[in-house]
């Protein structure tokens, strides 16, 4: 993979394949660029150019003590984006990608970006009161401890066994099963507990330009709904519910993923996103 430097010294490794619009696919926490492979081969068959990178601490790229929070990450994205002199990108993120995204725009603005698509992640994982989409169990009575050993288990949403045949289908697409980092690592861990403290919700509602928040109806993490209440009130915001998948969309229903993904960009590419703002649909396959 080919690398570049960010400007506190931290090697990252990307990918950049195709021509067309710039589609740049930012991943979770602790997966790796490769677990994107089944949406690249998506995008470069329908005439994109897709780009995956990984995050400080992710995949191939160096895994620095430093930089392991949101605003750091934020600005990899931001440095990436400089290094490939990318304008007019879509950016697609998952999970803590999604708000690697958010990251960004709150301190870069929107001015390369086209449009963007995240991938079940609620803007505030802290439940309080008037918000009650976050994390399942997460709150103030145990906001310092929760995340303290990784991501814990809630007993919540789609059960592992049920995804397995469609994450073979990547498994087999990468000879192998992509390498994953340990969530509760010294580099990766305070991560998790920064990405835990955010909230974003003012810089969805002030993003200008099309928003696809999709969302799984059996998530682990959060409840489905968070996506339609993340964009309510956006003037170029949607929600879409993915049916019979959980947090990882992309693994569990690759195929109505890259569907949802790529009709959003046409609908980008052919202007007729913003016809559709304040939209909220619900997948019904």
């Amino acid at each position: 993979m080919p690398t570049f430097r960010t400007t506190d010294d931290v090697t990252l490794a990307y990918t950049d394949e195709g021509e067309g619009r710039p589609v740049v696919l930012v991943h979770g926490f602790t997966a790796p660029a490769t677990s994107w492979a089944l949406t690249v081969d998506a995008l470069l068959g329908a005439g994109y150019r897709a780009i995956t990178f990984d995050r400080r601490a992710h995949g191939e790229s160096e895994t620095p003590a430093h930089g392991q929070r949101m605003a750091r990450h934020g600005r990899d994205l931001g440095e990436l984006l400089e290094h490939l002199d990318l304008e007019d990108v879509l950016v697609v993120g998952a999970s803590m990608g999604g708000n690697t995204f958010w990251a960004y725009v709150d301190q870069f603005g929107p001015a390369r970006l086209r449009g963007a698509v995240v991938v079940d992640q609620t803007p505030k994982m802290l439940n309080a009161d008037g918000w009650e989409l976050g994390f399942y169990g997460y709150d103030r009575t145990n906001a310092g401890t929760h995340f303290a050993e990784g991501v814990p288990d809630n007993g919540r949403g789609r059960t592992v066994d049920r995804s397995a045949a469609q994450m073979l289908r990547l498994v087999e697409r990468l000879g192998g099963p992509p390498a994953f980092r340990d969530p509760t690592a010294p580099e990766t861990l305070p991560l998790l507990e920064d990405h835990a403290r955010q909230d974003w919700r003012d810089v969805v509602q002030r993003f200008p330009l099309p928003l696809l928040m999709l969302a799984g109806r059996e998530s682990q993490v959060w409840p489905c709904e968070h996506a339609e209440a993340a964009v309510a009130g956006t003037p170029h915001g949607r929600a879409l519910v993915i049916e019979d998948a959980g947090h990882a969309i992309s693994f569990d229903q690759p195929d109505r993923f890259n569907e949802a993904l790529l009709d959003f960009l046409a609908e980008v590419d052919g202007g007729a996103a913003a016809s559709s703002a304040g939209h909220v649909s619900r997948d019904s396959r």
